[in-house]
């Protein structure tokens, strides 16, 4: 059995769960995530807890699964997520024009980049990006994909990482010489 499948997910105040057929909807102050589950997990609501079951032990691993992603559901809809990015490099920034961010990345035209429905995306400053929203892998696909217009690179650290993201640096052509 799954150590984290078994643990029953609480629900919050104010956030509305409902289950018909391994359909699970949670619906909160922030918005509304629906999601279809396997027909191997049985998934069931209690009170103020939800818990999740698996029939054979063969299935644990979507037992953990399952469970995994309705807590973020119910997180979602309650707090939100966010990434942060950061833009490294000279001349490189960020900025928003209306719906879209703008990204001056050293190419010779400016990298644009289109908000998505359930996605905000903020620029605080030039050289920093959030990416806002109620679900995290939508969060992490779209933090993943302005990243990719950029990626830094190991011997200045230019591009575009993530907030704490350790670039592993190489040294030059000279650092080899003595």
């Amino acid at each position: 059995m799954s150590r984290i499948g078994k643990n029953p997910i609480e629900i919050p105040a104010g956030v509305e769960v409902k289950i018909e057929n391994n359909v699970v909807t949670v619906k909160g102050p922030k918005g509304t995530l629906t999601e279809t589950f396997l027909d191997c997990v049985t998934i069931a609501q209690e009170g103020n807890q939800i818990k999740v079951s698996v029939e054979n032990e063969a299935n644990g691993n979507v037992h953990g699964l399952t469970r995994t992603l309705i807590n973020n559901m119910v997180i979602g809809v309650t707090n939100g997520f966010e990434k942060t990015l950061e833009v490294n490099g000279i001349g490189y920034r960020a900025q928003k024009q209306g719906k879209k961010l703008v990204l001056t990345l050293g190419y010779s035209h400016p990298v644009e980049f289109e908000e998505m429905d359930g996605i905000t995306i903020e620029v605080p400053n030039p050289n920093t990006i959030v990416v806002k929203g109620i679900d995290k892998q939508l969060v992490g696909q779209v933090a993943a994909n302005i990243r990719e217009k950029r990626l830094p690179e190991p011997y200045k650290g230019k591009g575009i990482k993530y907030a704490g993201e350790r670039i592993i640096r190489k040294e030059g052509k000279a650092g080899g010489k003595k």
